[in-house]
């Protein structure tokens, strides 16, 4: 069976990708930075890299099918301050330079090389050129960190192309899993009974279940017409009250109280990462699911009802 490499794959995104990968039968090479590593997956493997001493096992290059681009420091872990930022954007553009290096100088048998980036591309709703449908990949970059961080993200991986490589570059929404990220923070003070509404809770959140995100991956590697950048969420996005209303429905039945968490009180935990918290965007999935992608879960309700069953 074929040889995926993935960068990031211990990440929340990448450690599931990779068990549904094996699951499909794919051998997976991780790339990481841990010389010891190992895995109790028979079909998963490590291997090491250092992208700041530019150290890559050009072995696991050459012997990869296709290449998964994951790695990326946590976007609102840490303070955004300008070292940080740095940070942000060189874990991501430094080790796509670092990959593709190795496959310029070196033969080998890429044929898909699948990238994330992100809805941070756009701005808020207002400067989406489809209206009310929201965000389409043709609109440009915004012009603030998170859409400069994700411009130069995609235009690092551009170059696999020149290759012969079919690049595609995943534009990801906020990603609903059990195991981490945004869907775990909502569920914290749920659990005491508070469902905590983020300011006004109108701004729209453009969201993906990591299951139909993970199928995404795989389609990508798998539909040779896919190229270029898709939206990755689902068909409905929703409000950020609607969503956290109907979570503390589905864990507290009706035992909860909705409080809503001010903005400026937001300001302060989160400094500049509270305007990526309180912003609408609403992005159209139009683009993928005309290549012939169905969700599993294209509505809020499916996908939390999902994810509170199987916890």
């Amino acid at each position: 069976m074929s040889n995926i490499l993935i960068s990031g794959g211990t990440g929340l995104i990448g450690s599931q990708l990779c068990n549904y990968l094996t699951q499909k039968a794919y051998d997976v090479t991780i790339l990481t930075r841990k010389k010891s590593a190992t895995s109790e997956n028979p079909k998963i493997s490590f291997s090491y890299w250092d992208v700041d001493r530019k150290i890559i096992d050009t072995e696991a290059v050459k012997k990869a099918d296709h290449i998964i681009h994951l790695a990326g420091a946590g976007v609102m872990d840490k303070k955004w301050t300008a070292r940080y930022k740095k940070i942000i954007l060189e874990s991501r553009t430094k080790s796509a330079e670092l990959i593709i290096s190795c496959l310029k100088d070196n033969e080998h048998n890429v044929k898909t090389f699948v990238s994330a980036s992100a809805i941070g591309w756009y701005g808020a709703d207002s400067k989406a050129s489809s209206g009310k449908e929201g965000f389409i990949e043709t609109d440009p970059a915004a012009n603030d960190f998170l859409g400069e961080t994700c411009r130069l993200w995609e235009a690092s991986v551009e170059p696999a192309a020149a290759l012969g490589v079919r690049v595609i570059k995943l534009r990801t929404g906020i990603v609903l899993s059990n195991n981490g990220g945004a869907f775990k923070k909502y569920k914290r003070p749920v659990r005491f009974g508070i469902a905590a509404i983020l300011g006004n809770g109108k701004q729209i959140v453009s969201w993906i279940h990591i299951h139909d995100l993970c199928r995404l991956y795989c389609e990508a590697i798998e539909n040779n017409s896919l190229e270029g950048s898709y939206n990755a969420t689902a068909p409905e996005p929703v409000s950020q009250k609607t969503l956290i209303l109907y979570l503390a429905k589905k864990l507290k039945n009706r035992f909860f109280t909705a409080i809503h968490v001010p903005q400026f009180f937001l300001k302060i935990i989160f400094g500049k990462r509270s305007i990526e918290i309180l912003k609408s965007a609403t992005v159209n999935d139009q683009k993928i699911k005309k290549e012939g992608f169905t969700f599993l879960f294209p509505s809020i309700e499916s996908a939390i009802d999902e994810l509170v069953a199987h916890p």
